[in-house]
């Protein structure tokens, strides 16, 4: 077969990724009648009314096999190989995370502002997240109630007995009762977040791709689809070509497939580090730094068996303690003290378990997305280089030892039976840190391996309007183009950003 006999009608947009991302922006770029749309999912797409269970369950974290990608990467020196979990999957990771449901703080944007970006002001980004919420727990002045993607707050009597009792420890302990995490005021703790109603996880493939958006007769949505890189002619995207030699031409292409992988489509496509791009004898198309700048929130279990009368743990998230180390710098707070039942409870001596994880949500440390080869079912090499700076370091240990301090309060201690990990015999800053390296694992929110930046900026990769520095018609609108990682967990960022360019670059109405 040729290729020509290969090739499907060109469309105005194509976008390759339906995640958090692509799925927003095949929702809102397919509203204009006029504008043909073009959704290529590597995963499967599923139909509203047949969503497997793993999807639908907020516990289910990650998916089955068959939805991750199977990525694995270098965490740190003493966690040379270590899951990164992605969801594959119409959706994408937003069908298998925890749902937590948090802006990025003011704080978190001002610092994208220092890398000369226009149109991402404070106002303008709270306006966008306001715009797309459907929070009716949330008071009106600061959340909306009609917006697409909906966001429940969980209550104080909402939650288990043990994560309630983490709570009161924490109050116990002084710090402030925190009844909305995305208000102005986020230094405490309490319940948070999540975009979860009736039990059910929302993923972007429930909330923006409803039934009414999937019958668009502009739209089109293909599963199974992975591409391998974007095409160009004479330095202009006029589309991609997939694994399998299938060649989709539109008129602009859109790479929305995640922090790992939409990097190792640029390297493929001939953009990226000149000298990386050489090793596999790619012809440059732009000299950029991608996949130079990953960034992910490093991340520690601190787990405890339950006592036989606290095995109650539905729902499994829910409370959280947001706070400053003592190294913190300017108004960030960059410690998550995290409790949920997230955890293998076989592995508790009661058959429950509390996993009070601990994450340095303001890493310094920086690491690397690259390619293995140009085979693009051979997953990309992913180094995190979690704690390398010893400042990170530092603080995963302050975190870890706060963590112990809550869990010998009454309050909690009264629910607690055996700590599982690191284990009551780990005593010393020494053999904590060594338990910290032993036990380390990604909060799973990777970012900036194409991140934004203005003319001067040396590490961006594309503009503030997410176009690719260099060529014409190709954006990248996903996680991969934030600056700098909000001190949060990123879903409901990436969503925001993906709502903004939309407005800002296509036109797509407001959902006020």
């Amino acid at each position: 077969m040729s290729e020509i006999s290969r090739q499907q009608d060109p469309v105005d947009i194509l976008i390759v990724g339906g995640g958090s991302a692509g799925s927003v922006l095949a929702a809102r770029l397919s509203e204009q009648p006029t504008r043909t749309v073009r959704l290529l999912e590597a995963g499967k797409v599923y139909p509203l009314n047949s969503m497997p269970a793993d999807l639908l369950d907020p516990t289910h974290v990650p998916g089955e096999p068959r939805h991750d990608w199977g990525f694995t990467m270098r965490g740190s020196a003493a966690s040379p190989a270590m899951a990164a979990p992605r969801g594959k999957a119409l959706g994408g990771s937003s069908a298998v995370n925890a749902a937590v449901a948090i802006r990025a703080t003011a704080d978190d944007i001002r610092k994208w502002k220092r890398h000369d970006l226009e149109g991402w002001s404070v106002e303008e980004v709270a306006a966008v997240f306001k715009s797309m919420e459907n929070a009716p727990d949330g008071a009106p002045a600061i959340h909306g109630q009609t917006g697409p993607f909906p966001i429940r707050q969980r209550t104080y009597g909402g939650l288990t007995s043990s994560l309630k009792a983490f709570i009161d420890a924490g109050v116990a302990a002084g710090y402030q009762r925190v009844d909305d995490f995305s208000s102005d005021r986020h230094h405490g703790i309490g319940g948070f977040p999540v975009n979860v109603v009736g039990g059910r996880r929302q993923s972007t493939a429930m909330t923006h791709l409803t039934d009414a958006v999937r019958g668009r007769p502009n739209l089109t949505i293909d599963g199974g689809v992975l591409i391998d890189r974007v095409l160009f002619d004479d330095g202009v995207a006029t589309g991609v070509i997939d694994a399998d030699g299938t060649v989709y031409r539109a008129s602009e292409v859109i790479l929305s497939a995640g922090a790992y992988a939409s990097p190792a489509i640029l390297l493929r496509s001939g953009i990226g580090p000149a000298d990386e791009l050489a090793q596999f004898g790619i012809s440059v198309v732009a000299d950029l730094p991608v996949g130079q700048r990953l960034v992910d929130h490093p991340f520690y279990y601190n787990a405890w068996a339950l006592k036989p009368e606290h095995l109650d743990m539905t729902p499994a998230t829910g409370a959280l303690l947001w706070t400053a180390s003592s190294e913190t710098r300017g108004e960030e707070l960059d410690l998550h003290i995290t409790a949920t039942h997230l955890f293998d409870h076989s592995l508790s001596p009661t058959g429950g378990s509390i996993a009070i994880g601990v994450a340095v949500v303001s890493p310094d440390s920086r690491g690397t997305v690259r390619l293995r080869s140009r085979d693009p079912r051979e997953r990309p090499a992913i180094d995190s280089n979690f704690l390398s700076e010893e400042r990170d370091r530092r603080r995963m240990l302050e975190g870890l030892k706060l963590s112990r301090k809550l869990s010998q309060r009454p309050q909690l201690g009264s629910v607690l039976a055996v700590e599982l990990q690191p284990g009551a015999d780990v005593q010393g800053d020494e053999a904590l840190a060594n338990a910290i390296d032993a036990g380390l694992a990604p909060y799973a929110h990777p970012a900036s391996t194409a991140p934004m930046g203005g003319p001067e900026d040396p590490s961006a990769v594309v503009g503030s309007d997410g176009a690719v520095k260099g060529v014409a018609g190709l954006r990248v609108i996903d996680a991969s183009i934030m600056p700098e990682i909000p001190t949060v967990a990123i879903h409901l960022t990436v969503i925001m950003i993906a709502e903004r360019l939309a407005r800002a670059v296509y036109g797509a109405p407001a959902k006020d």
